[in-house]
């Protein structure tokens, strides 16, 4: 299937979309299936579910953008609204199949800038250095930590499925 062939399909079905994109040697995509499955009959007749096998469909994986599986991306009046990257906690998927109904909107963050990424780091980096080689304070150096982590803490898949899963609770 090409990427046209695709958003076509995309256009004609009735029904929002969340699409898996798998593989059958990712143990993490193989993590998620049952809960993917479990949900998808628990919304079936108001979202459906696709599953793109992405070793089959290298040249639609490559158009839409799937650089890492699994990806679960969710698609309503043929467009994406939401892509997660990564294995996600039930909690999160669940978080997917209702924002695909429409009963929440996906909440908009901005994403870090490259200067305020590289300036977090650099801080965080400098200020553990101080704490551990010229004060001697692990206080210090795990602040410093805190502050490099606020640079990449949006990248980090364990970050990601941790506040998922407190956010559900």
């Amino acid at each position: 299937m090409n990427k046209t062939a695709f958003f076509k399909k995309l256009k004609r079905n009735p029904r929002p979309v969340v699409v898996d994109f798998w593989a059958p040697w990712c143990a993490p995509c193989r993590f998620i299936s049952p809960a993917l499955e479990k949900l998808a009959a628990e919304y079936e007749g108001q979202v459906d579910l696709w599953k793109i096998n992405t070793d089959e469909e290298t040249a639609l994986a490559a158009a839409l953008g799937i650089r890492s599986i699994p990806t679960v991306a969710v698609y309503r009046d043929g467009e994406e609204i939401l892509r997660r990257v990564g294995a996600q906690p039930e909690v999160a998927l669940r978080q997917m199949f209702t924002i695909a109904t429409g009963e929440t909107e996906p909440t908009v963050t901005r994403p870090l800038g490259t200067g305020d990424r590289v300036l977090r780091l650099g801080t965080g980096l400098v200020v553990m250095a101080l704490g551990v080689w010229a004060i001697h304070s692990w206080a210090l150096a795990l602040f410093g930590a805190v502050i490099a982590f606020t640079g990449v803490y949006d990248r980090c898949p364990l970050w990601q499925a941790l506040t998922a899963r407190l956010r559900g609770m």
